[in-house]
């Protein structure tokens, strides 16, 4: 197999990818209107783009906006600026707005119980899982329960893989940049 670095990393085409991952590329072409570079980035693996969409899209107890805040503050944490503005654009889909969007990506939000949901996901993903016991009852003061907490570990892991993606491929940019904000 032939060395490839990050900067050679090209985002396959439909073309060069397995049918398995054209299909999927349809599929997405007809949802977004396009590929996101990452998604595409990930179908170098024949198995890879469907077990992680099977995977990020499976139910949850947070609600969409909690997993857009979790997504962003854990993709800042991560210092990945293609998560970070993909989390922008679906953030204010979901209701922020850019005062709150960039709050998140400082880790503190002006509702309580998304102030600790920020916090604990920043301070998972800081702490590699061993989060401050304090943090950890702020967010269950906050009516969040063991299910919530799962899910939240669960919500980090997805968006860890994609910001160690990228950090590594250096993928383009294919949504509006987050330092707009």
């Amino acid at each position: 197999m032939e060395n490839v670095t990050a900067t050679e990393f090209k985002v396959p085409t439909r073309e060069d990818v397995a049918p398995i991952n054209q299909a999927i590329f349809d599929n997405l072409n007809k949802a977004l209107g396009f590929v996101p570079n990452l998604y595409a980035t990930i179908a170098y693996s024949e198995n890879g783009l469907k077990r992680f969409l099977d995977y990020q899209n499976a139910k949850t107890s947070l609600s969409n906006k909690e997993k857009e805040a979790v997504n962003l503050v854990v993709s800042q944490v991560n210092e990945c600026v293609y998560c970070q503005s993909a989390h922008t654009v679906l953030g204010k889909m979901n209701g922020f707005n850019d005062a709150q969007l960039l709050d998140i990506r400082k880790g503190k939000n002006d509702n309580p119980k998304l102030d600790a949901l920020v916090k604990l996901a920043a301070d998972i993903t800081l702490n590699r899982g061993k989060a401050n016991n304090e943090t950890v009852e702020y967010f269950f003061a906050q009516g969040y329960t063991k299910e919530n907490l799962v899910d939240v570990i669960l919500q980090v892991s997805d968006k860890t893989a994609m910001n160690y993606l990228h950090n590594l491929t250096n993928v383009q940019v294919d949504f509006p940049l987050a330092e707009t904000l």
